[in-house]
């Protein structure tokens, strides 16, 4: 018979191992991006210093997973960072590169402020207080990451029409 806190240490691992994939499919998504944005170096600076905080908040979710005696699951790992990849080139052929990734950078942020946020509940319950920190650490991070997303995407948005305006490379 399987008690409630083996149930809530699985659904706890599981969120860790699913929020290290998601990392990952970040790393992805980041790394097409920033190659890409040539004209648009703010976007390519802030989604650099974002990819150190997204190769930190790796380190800490695989100590997370190191205190339960697991790892993470290479599969999730390499089928999300796969599905970042091609996500990020489909938008590669659009006109409006930039702003398809920004929008989709709003909601990927968004996505991960509320993985946090869930996995901080989930350890709150189970009694998981060694990983309230490092949770903390990466939600505020994501937290800052949304909100220069959505600051940003009016400014984005005039900068890529006063391009395309301009006949100068728009897309990106």
């Amino acid at each position: 018979m399987t008690n409630n806190d083996d149930i809530w240490r699985e659904v706890f691992v599981s969120g860790l191992k699913n929020a290290h994939a998601v990392e990952h499919q970040a790393l992805a998504l980041m790394d097409r991006q920033i190659d890409r944005a040539k004209n648009f170096t703010e976007v390519a600076d802030m989604l650099k210093a974002h990819r150190v905080e997204t190769e930190q908040q790796i380190e800490r979710l695989e100590g997370l997973l190191d205190g339960f005696g697991e790892s993470p699951s290479g599969l999730k790992d390499a089928a999300l960072s796969l599905s970042g990849n091609m996500a990020a080139l489909g938008h590669m052929f659009a006109d409006d590169e930039i702003l398809k990734n920004a929008f989709a950078n709003f909601a990927f942020e968004n996505f991960e402020v509320a993985s946090y946020r869930g996995l901080i509940l989930l350890a709150r319950h189970g009694g998981y207080s060694a990983a309230y920190d490092p949770l903390n650490t990466s939600l505020d991070e994501e937290m800052r990451m949304a909100a220069w997303v959505d600051q940003s995407l009016p400014l984005i948005t005039e900068k890529f029409l006063t391009l395309k305006r301009s006949d100068a490379e728009h897309s990106r």
